[in-house]
């Protein structure tokens, strides 16, 4: 179950991390603030429990770059948070999380708002791919979801696409 939270997490934040280095030659991004997931999938099961229910993540630029994402899930009844800090890389787009066993990718979607983070990394000794849907409202937005669903199938992700219930905080 932790490790699933992890994992769901891990993804969310640098979804949104990615956003910060410019972007298809556009001037860097704010991405501090609110992000809502609205989609996820991977290459394989995930072992663990999915979230009941996520809040919405914040992001917090710090010095250097890096970012500092804190999100809420429900799981098993149970509220669990997580503070996590992203390391910019050198290469825009590309962040390091867990020491750089996780590698995050982050490409803005075809829909405005809207971004795609794919992570790679090592999860109970096995290679994971994994791919989030975000977006700065809580809308769920079709032509966002069938951009990602895209792109999932074309990385050969597709498995089952997990769609979260979203509040805007977690009950006791």
């Amino acid at each position: 179950m932790r490790t699933l939270f992890l994992t769901v997490s891990l993804s969310l934040i640098a979804a949104l991390q990615a956003q910060e280095p410019p972007a298809l030659g556009e001037n860097t991004l704010d991405v501090s603030g609110k992000w809502y997931m609205k989609a996820m999938t991977s290459d394989q099961d995930i072992p663990g429990k999915k979230p009941d229910l996520v809040t919405p993540m914040t992001l917090t630029v710090l010095e250097g770059g890096n970012l500092e994402a804190a999100i809420t899930m429900l799981i098993d009844g149970q509220c669990q948070e997580l503070k996590l800090v992203l390391e910019k890389t050198s290469e825009s787009g590309k962040y390091l999380a867990y020491g750089g066993k996780r590698v995050v990718y982050i490409r803005p979607s075809r829909v405005e708002g809207h971004y795609i983070l794919y992570c790679e990394g090592e999860l109970h000794g096995k290679q994971v791919r994994m791919a989030k849907l975000v977006g700065r409202d809580p809308e769920n937005n079709q032509e966002a979801l069938q951009d990602f669903k895209e792109i999932a199938r074309a990385r050969g992700l597709a498995l089952e696409i997990f769609i979260p219930h979203q509040s805007e905080t977690c009950p006791p």
